[in-house]
Formats: structure tokens, sequence, C-alpha cells
């Protein structure tokens, strides 16, 4: 299909749906800069979603703060989408629980007081509908009596969860019950009825089951302690007996992965993941009856595998079931494909679009080994959903970190764009990202994602730059469209942006993950400042006009930045930082599970301790509602902060919690705090 067909066909599909069209002008434009408003919008339209049978298709649809789900039929998306709302909690996501029936999970703020103290927080609740919305249903609403006021607060506060979709039952799925850790009980649910069976009451010390597609329990994980430590337990149900069986033992300060991801693909056996003696974990094919591994499905030496890609319809003990694996790649949930079909679309689509293949290199950072793999530049193009029809049916989603994400049908030969989330951003705007890595002062290989401005916005480099650290640490970066708006905003206001993944990631090898050990604000510190003076020596990045900003861990690297005498940063923003380590984790440590597992990790620098001496400017900002990172950690660390005369600003934001806003208007403010501080504020010049 050529590019004029494709928005041939993009223009009527959109007029048809009340869609935005985009105008296709020839002649050049200026390039529009993104407002904070537009930054902080909810996509306009996203969470495409086929079911199962293909014969539907969904979406989330918003328009300010109110979002709404509209279904269509899949041979009819030029009629009128049926539209589903909600009058008092806010859609979060949907998805197909079965051909005719949607699982939809809402949230709103919620209050309370409870065992004396008073929480402001959001709540979630999951609901299920059919295709009209006519009918609504709280999965096991009705399965345990709250009596006490207490108990009825705490309900509130719950949220049931799907287990199994049990694809091949039109009626019933398996549903999790939520008792705030206890009494945590596993339903055959029926969807039409209500109907409610217990069928696995889960021990107190068990913490995952998992089920096959006809919602029978095959495999579930225990914490248990013995007297080497704490451990994680891997059990699997005897076919014969009905009896628990342990299979798998690996103790929680190892940090080992084992756990069964599915069943098959062939009788009796199972599909293991596991990175016991390895730097990455792999996907292994597991003998049941004989309890020994016969061979490797799949391993990828540069990234995690995660599981496996299957058609949901397809027999979990077909060996051809298998469709691809998954690894925790640059864009984040990738598939290595050993159905060629599905390369073949994601190649075509690719170039279609006119997205060009690039050799990517990739650093074994544990032995320094390098190879090159081809990639698309910046962008990812997934198969988000298939049916294996007449004509087949492909919903393929693409995406960018500066590249807005797209959504596409693909049926038979016909490519048609469904929507743009983000029409109303110029994408010359937003620059253009890649995947690198700088070398630490130590010599190991820091991996980063950075984003550059348009030099016909911006003009060349070097430019002011921002060092962009994620949270976690124990987390990651990946390359898709940043939905936060920091790094569009950043980059568009003509900042190079670096996303270190520093000492202390995790998802690139247990090498980097395990280097963090200990190093808060020291080597995990060393690295972030290490990016910046590549950026420097990589002539990208201005010396005089570097700032580090980040949330949560990240908002805790810009304290230790603030507090660290090394002339790097012109100055910092802190958003939901933590900035006393053994405050925060005091009460984690009250569990003996994340004593083994993490209280030797988090040590070093503690911010407050130094907050009165801080070196630069910086602007602090958090939500009254954040239970992740009390807003306590912000107003210690700026009271003392502000005995040092250097300028600081703080700033509460009412009903944000960690990350989240109830109204556009607060992310607005939030993105609009980063964009003027840094234009105006860092020490009263701008950065």
């Amino acid at each position: 299909m050529s590019i004029n067909h494709l928005r041939l066909a993009s223009a009527i599909l959109a007029a048809a749906c009340g869609l935005p069209v985009v105008a296709q002008n020839t002649q050049p434009t200026a390039i529009q800069v993104p407002t904070e408003e537009q930054l902080a919008q909810y996509p306009r339209m996203t969470g495409f979603n086929l079911s199962p049978d293909g014969k539907h298709l969904l979406a989330i649809e918003s328009q300010g703060d109110t979002r709404t789900i509209l279904v269509w039929e899949t041979d009819k998306l030029s009629a009128k989408p049926q539209v589903i709302g909600s009058s008092t909690m806010r859609i979060l996501s949907a998805s197909f629980l079965k051909n005719d029936m949607l699982s939809v999970t809402l949230w709103q703020p919620y209050d309370a007081r409870i065992e004396g103290t008073f929480t402001k927080t959001f709540i979630n609740k999951l609901l299920i509908t059919d295709l009209a919305g006519k009918e609504w249903k709280e999965p096991l609403e009705s399965a345990e009596i709250a009596r006490t006021d207490l108990a009825k607060r705490l309900n509130a506060l719950s949220v049931p969860s799907i287990k199994s979709r049990m694809a091949s039952d039109p009626d019933h799925v398996i549903v999790e019950s939520d008792g705030n850790g206890k009494d945590r009980d596993l339903f055959r649910y029926n969807v039409r009825t209500g109907a409610a069976k217990r069928v696995l009451r889960v021990g107190e010390k068990d913490f995952d089951v998992f089920f096959d597609a006809s919602g029978a329990p095959q495999a579930k994980s225990r914490a248990d302690s013995d007297a080497k430590g704490f451990y994680v337990a891997t059990e699997i149900r005897n076919a014969a007996t009905g009896v628990w069986e342990e299979h798998f033992r690996s103790y929680v300060k190892d940090r080992d992965v084992v756990e069964i991801v599915r069943m098959g693909p062939g009788p009796h056996t199972a599909v293991l993941r596991s990175s016991v003696g390895r730097d990455m974990a792999a996907l292994f094919e597991y003998d049941i009856e004989k309890r020994k591994v016969i061979g490797t499905l799949f391993e990828h030496k540069y990234f995690d595998a995660r599981g496996v890609k299957v058609n949901g319809d397809a027999d979990p003990t077909d060996a051809g079931a298998f469709d691809g694996f998954t690894y925790d790649g640059l864009h984040g949930n990738e598939v290595h494909w050993v159905n060629p079909k599905f390369e073949a679309v994601i190649k075509g689509i690719g170039k279609s679009l006119g997205i060009r293949e690039i050799a990517q290199p990739l650093f074994d950072i544990a032995t320094g080994k390098r190879m090159e793999v081809p990639s698309l530049d910046g962008v990812s193009v997934t198969v988000a959903g298939f049916h294996d029809g007449d004509p087949p049916t492909y919903v393929v989603r693409v995406s960018g970190l500066a590249y807005p994400t797209e959504h596409y049908l693909l049926r038979g030969q016909k490519l048609t764009l469904l929507a743009k989330e983000r029409p109303q951003l110029d994408r010359r705007a937003l620059g253009s990202s890649r995947f690198t890595y700088y070398p630490a002062r130590d010599g190991l290989n820091v991996p980063a994602f950075l984003t550059l401005p348009n030099p016909e916005l911006c003009g060349p480099g070097p430019y002011k730059a921002v060092i962009h650290p994620h949270g976690g640490p124990w987390a990651r970066d990946h390359m898709d469209f940043d939905t936060s708006g920091w790094v569009p905003m950043l980059v568009s206001r003509c900042h190079v942006v670096l996303q270190p993944q520093y000492r202390g990631s995790a998802d690139w090898g247990r090498t980097l993950w395990m280097a963090g050990d200990a190093e808060w604000g020291q080597k995990m510190q060393d690295d972030k400042d290490d990016g910046a003076k590549w950026l420097v020596s990589e002539k990208l990045a201005d010396p005089k006009r570097v700032a580090m900003f980040g949330f949560s861990y990240g908002g805790y690297a810009a304290f230790a930045a603030a507090v660290r005498p090394n002339g790097l940063y012109k100055c910092a923003i802190s958003g939901a930082g933590v900035s006393d380590i053994e405050k925060i984790w005091a009460p984690f440590y009250t569990n003996p599970f994340y004593r083994d597992r993490q209280e030797s990790t988090v040590k070093g620098l503690s911010p407050v301790k130094q907050a009165d001496k801080i070196k630069i400017p910086i602007m602090v900002y958090h939500g009254e509602r954040d239970q992740i990172v009390p807003l306590i950690q912000s107003e210690m660390f700026v009271e003392q902060a502000r005995k040092s005369g250097q300028p600081v600003d703080y700033n509460v934001l009412q009903d944000y919690d960690h990350g989240r806003a109830w109204t556009r208007e607060t992310m607005t403010k939030q993105l609009r705090l980063i964009s003027e501080y840094l234009a105006k504020g860092c020490g009263g010049t701008g950065l």
C-alpha cells in the first residue's frame, strides 16, 4: 500500500467515526511547540483492543477529564460506535473479557480514617459490563460481607483481579478477591449471572497462582523461610493426586528469578523462566514428571526473557501454539516472533510509514561483548491484537520517544489509521531519540536513552541539558512515547534529555542491577554525573546549562545532586523525592521478606542530613495524595534546605498522588512548574 493510499483511507475513516482528520499540507509550516496544556491531555483515543472472535474493536476516547469507551463492529468501522461512559468514577482502562463482555477499571479520589490515620488517596474498581454498557457488575461484591465500619472501608480499598480469562469458556473467568493480603480466595465467576464458586483458597504465604486456559490452577508461588533465610518456592499441582508439590526454591537474597509462566508446549511440560546462574533470565521447557529442564526455548543475550506470545484460542499444550517469545527490550515487552507472518506485518507497516531500519549496537554489560541487531529507528511497531479470520485482522501500535503513539488496523491487505493519540502535537517539535551507551568512570557501559532537540527549531548544539533518572530504583525506562509529558516538553523547549539506566536499574541483567547495592547517592549517582560529562564531551550539552530532574527515586537523585559538591548542575528539580532513606524504608524492614531481599541494598547518602548545605538552587514538588512517598519526605528536605541560603521553591499539588492527577488542570500545573522553573527559575536566570 502506498503512503497516499494510507492517508486517504485514514481521512475517510476519521471523518466517518468522528476522529480528528489531519490535513495533508504539502507546504512546509512553522514548527509548533506544544503547550503544557496540550502535553497534559489524556490521549485523544487509546487502548485499542480486539475481541477474541475479531468481530468487535474498542478504544477509550478522552475529552478533557471525561473518558468514554467506544465499541465498533470490526467490519463496520464507518458506523457510529457504541459509547459507554461513567457518571461518577472515571475510566482508566477497558478490555474484552469475552466476545460480548468487557472488564473496565475505574478510579476516583478516596478519603478515609483507618485505625486512627487519615488517608487521602485514590481507589480503583474493577467492573464488568456488556458491549452496550447497560448492565454492570462488581465481581465478588457479595462474596464476603463487610460487617464493621473498618471492614467496609477496607473493602472500598480492595480490588478483585482477573487471574484467568478462560478463553474456551464463554461464561466464566477466574477472579481473585482482594482482602488486602488476608483471606485471598480464587473464584470461578460467571460474568453473566454474577454467581461465584470458590476454587482455591490462597494460603497466607502464597502470593501468586497460575491457571491454564480452562481455569484450572496449575502452579503457584509461596514465600517462606528456613535456616538459610527467606525463599520463594514454586509449586506445581500433581495432575493425578491434586497435591501441590514443590519443584523449585530460590532465596530472596540471591535475587534469582524462578517461575512458571505457562503450561506446555507439550503434555506434562511447562515454560520455566529462570535467571539462576545467568546474567539474563531465559525461558526453558521443563518436564514436570521428570522434574528436569529438557531444553532452552528462548534466550536473549542482551535482555531478560519474559514469557510466550500465544493465540488466545490455542490449546496451551499444542507445540505450535507459541507465536513468539517476549522479552524486556528497548520498547518494553517486545516479541521475538517465531511465526513469520507477524514479523512480515511489522516490517511491512514500518516500511509503509517510512520508518527506516538501522543497525542498533548492543553491549553485554557483564562481558563487554558488542553486536549490532536490526531495529526500527527510535520507533516500535507492535502487534497489539490479532484474529486469524477471513481476512486476518491485526491491531498495530506504533510509538517512540519522539513519535507520539498511533494505532492502525490491518485487515487483509488494507492498512487504516485508527487514531493518533495526540494529534495536537507537532512531531517535528519532539526532536529525535536513540538508544546508546556511555562509559562510567570505572569502565562500566551505562545504557541510556538520548533525545535531541530538532535543529530546525533549536539551532545547532550544544544545548541546555537535563539528566532525567527514572524512579525505582529497581525499574527502568523504555523507548515508547513518554505519556507523563516530561521528555516531550523538555526537548520541545530545546533541552537535550538523557535518561541514564544507572547501576541499580532492573531488567538490564544481574550485573548492572546488583552493582547499585548500597550505592545510593554514591556510585549510582556517579553514573548520572558521568552521563552529564559525556553529553558535554560529545558537544551535545553546554557545560554551564545542565540540570537534573527526576521523580520518586529520580527525585531522590535530584536531592543528591543538590548536596553533592561537584559543580555539574546549575539547578535541580525533585518530584516526590525520597530525602531520608532510613525513614522511607523503615516500614518495609518490619517485614522479614523485605529485610532479606533489600535492606542491605538501600544504603548510602540520605540527602536530608546535608540539605542545609545544598550547593545549587532547587525546585521541589509533591502530591498531597501520595501514599508511595509520603509528603513529609519533601517537607523535611525543604525545611533544612531553606537554611542553606540557596533559592528553594516548594509546591504541593492538590489531588495528585505518585504521578496521577485527578484533573488535566493539575497535570498542566505540574508540567508548567517544571517548564517555567527551567525557563525563569534555576537561580533566577533560567537554565
